[in-house]
């Protein structure tokens, strides 16, 4: 398929696809392409750009199938932190940063709540942190002492 930029004898512009090039050309010489706002078949292509792709991908809303996988495993590793690592609330920035100096990377880990700033310091200082998801329905928590 190949989209053209057309235009009538009036300057209406509009667009228009056709299965190829020749299709075009042949639709045209035989009076079938006319404007779609004055009914002119008096129609000649405008200049376009071609769409061309290159190496780099542009970023765009994955297709609906990978969403779901994705948003069902953001849900499956916030379930798994939730069941297996002790939530310490608004205490996460010091409890992260303690753990880290006293080399306790053993045990249960920790989730909780930090601040912007706190999170860039425990980042630029090497302790390992990172977001947890949000959660589809927020439940309530209960903070370990």
């Amino acid at each position: 398929m190949i989209r053209y930029a057309l235009a009538c004898e009036h300057d209406h512009a509009f667009e228009a696809w056709f299965g190829s090039s020749d299709d075009y050309d042949d639709q045209a010489a035989r009076g079938l392409v006319e404007c779609p706002f004055c009914g002119s078949r008096q129609v000649r292509k405008q200049v376009m750009a071609p769409a061309v792709t290159g190496t780099k991908k542009t970023a765009g809303a994955p297709p609906p199938e990978l969403q779901a996988v994705m948003m069902q495993a953001m849900g499956k590793l916030r379930r798994h932190v939730e069941e297996n690592f002790d939530y310490v609330g608004d205490r996460f920035a010091e409890e992260a940063r303690r753990r880290h100096e006293e080399d306790e990377a053993e045990g249960r880990g920790i989730y909780g709540e930090a601040k912007p700033d706190e999170v860039k310091a425990l980042i630029e200082d090497g302790v390992p942190v990172a977001p947890l998801p949000a959660a589809a329905v927020p439940r309530p928590k209960q903070q370990v002492n």
